[in-house]
């Protein structure tokens, strides 16, 4: 069983918040972590994921066009996500940077595809995800690592199912 976490970055910033949601999934006991920017991405990646959690900056309040393009590369093999675990975390360069509205971006794709989605775990803020305004400090990184980990945990437990 693994988790694939993947992100688009061009400044670090959502680079550097997945990379501590990787830290949370490689925390959990029989869970491994793949972590790769969507520019290496390929469709076998997201099939033989048992979770996936994507992470985007956002773009007009969206995700990116590059992770947007993922999702729609899988357009006709969606019954192939169906029941996967999947969660969302963003960046953005300002406060009201349209962090949230880019979380349900991702989620609504993911939900689409029949996957199971999850928030971000209530120590954290139990909302949509996680997020970050420019480079992810030690609190956004404490909360990426819990995020990682709790999507990781809900993939070890339905593969003990």
């Amino acid at each position: 069983m693994h988790v694939l976490v993947m992100y688009h970055s061009r400044t670090g910033n959502t680079e550097s918040l997945a990379r501590q949601v990787a830290e949370g999934v490689q925390t959990v006991a029989g869970v491994e972590c793949v972590l790769k920017p969507v520019s290496e991405i390929e469709l076998g990646d997201l099939f033989e994921a048992s979770g996936i959690i994507a992470g985007s900056p956002s773009y007009y309040g969206t995700m990116a066009s590059e992770m947007k393009e993922i999702f729609d590369r899988i357009h006709n093999d969606r019954p192939r996500m169906v029941d996967k675990v999947g969660a969302a975390f963003a960046t953005s360069g300002h406060p009201t940077g349209g962090r949230e509205t880019t979380m349900l971006s991702i989620l609504e794709a993911m939900l689409v595809c029949g996957m199971l989605v999850c928030s971000d775990p209530s120590e954290a803020g139990g909302h949509f995800g996680v997020g970050s305004v420019g480079m992810p400090g030690e609190r956004e990184a404490k909360w990426a690592a819990m995020l990682g980990a709790r999507v990781a945990g809900f993939v070890a437990r339905l593969g003990e199912a």
